[in-house]
């Protein structure tokens, strides 16, 4: 046996120094782009139209793929134009599917790149790249006895995985959705059967008729509001709103909320920024991310969450000025300095250099 197993690594070793540069692994990822644990991918089974304006992408995740929490979200690499661009997305689909796969709903962001291919020119077949799935915004290992659901827009997706996952463990659910019109709704004909069946007690709110949400409303609405452990996901204004709301109802312990994007401010000011590996020089009003700065100029930058919470976007300030465009807080650096800042949440305050 030991012969057996000598005869094949010598076998590799010999097709390995035919292929040089190229190494049969990578001849193999070609013809199974799914075998390798240690380069995650998915290949898209279905593509699903949910509105106008998204889709659901049923994935067959790899090798390496490991199970997800409901509420959890994953990154997901698309090429587009030769360049590996990155962006998280909610997993709406329970984990416990007996196929193996996971669904993921994209819906397109005003000149967003990767939204925009997805939904509009994702095809069976096609390859993606995968991360680990993360986050925190989860119904934990105790079901509420009375569980309220407040969502906008794309927030739907996270409180869609919850459901399909842990629906039946939960006996009084309360959903408030908004979206600009009723044919917006996202997975609004699985909301409408759920409430019909009696398993959801659905609020919808159709923004261009009845108005942005407010807590005003909600009180109205769920009259038993503070009696009820609450998930909230959807534009900031609305989640700074609930979590105010909450606050002063001495609640806040009751409430939980995701945010697909950091509250921004205008840092002003701006400045050319120098990519210094690269080369590149970009121009700036210090309005937009560094990260956002750099894709835009062809600079493959590495991100994650986009909104300054998994710090996989973090690069070295070598030198200049940048602002935090949550709070304003500014970080200088002087030549020769190694600051770590975070590209997602970080504009130009001056002229600055980031190693890259």
């Amino acid at each position: 046996m030991a012969v057996i197993r000598n005869l094949r690594t010598g076998a590799w070793r010999v097709v390995e120094l035919i292929t040089t540069p190229v190494v049969p692994a990578d001849y193999l990822d070609v013809i199974a782009p799914l075998r390798n644990a240690q380069v995650l991918r998915a290949k898209i089974d279905a593509v699903r139209p949910e509105t106008e304006n998204s889709v659901t992408l049923v994935l067959r995740p790899g090798r390496g793929w490991v199970r997800h929490e409901p509420g959890q979200y994953v990154r997901v690499g698309v090429d587009v134009d030769g360049v590996r661009l990155w962006r998280s997305y909610s997993i709406t689909s329970s984990p416990d599917r007996p196929d193996g796969r996971i669904t993921i709903t994209v819906t397109t962001v005003q000149d967003g790149a990767v939204s925009n291919q997805l939904v509009r020119r994702a095809r069976r077949g096609q390859i993606l790249h995968l991360d680990p799935p993360t986050g925190e915004f989860l119904l934990g290992p105790t079901r509420p006895a009375k569980a309220l659901f407040v969502t906008a827009g794309s927030g739907i997706t996270p409180v869609m995985g919850m459901l399909r996952s842990a629906l039946h463990e939960m006996s009084d659910v309360v959903v408030v959705h908004s979206a600009g019109t009723r044919e917006a709704v996202v997975f609004g004909a699985e909301l409408r059967a759920l409430a019909a069946a009696g398993r959801i007690r659905l609020i919808e709110r159709h923004t261009r008729v009845d108005g942005r949400l407010k807590p005003a409303d909600l009180e109205e609405l769920v009259p038993d509001l503070f009696d009820r452990q609450t998930w909230a996901c959807g534009p900031n204004a609305m989640l700074d709103d609930l979590e105010t709301h909450w606050a002063d109802g001495d609640a806040a312990h009751l409430l939980r909320t995701e945010r697909f994007r950091p509250t921004l401010i205008n840092s002003g000011g701006g400045g050319t920024v120098t990519f210094t590996e690269s080369g590149t020089v970009v121009e700036t009003d210090g309005s937009e991310p560094l990260l956002d700065s750099g894709e835009a100029a062809g600079v493959l930058m590495p991100s994650g969450c986009r909104m300054g919470i998994c710090f996989s976007c973090v690069l070295p300030l070598r030198e200049g000025a940048v602002r935090d465009l949550r709070d304003g807080r500014l970080t200088v650096a002087e030549p020769g300095d190694n600051i770590p800042v975070q590209t997602c949440i970080s504009a130009a305050a001056g002229p600055c250099k980031i190693e890259l």
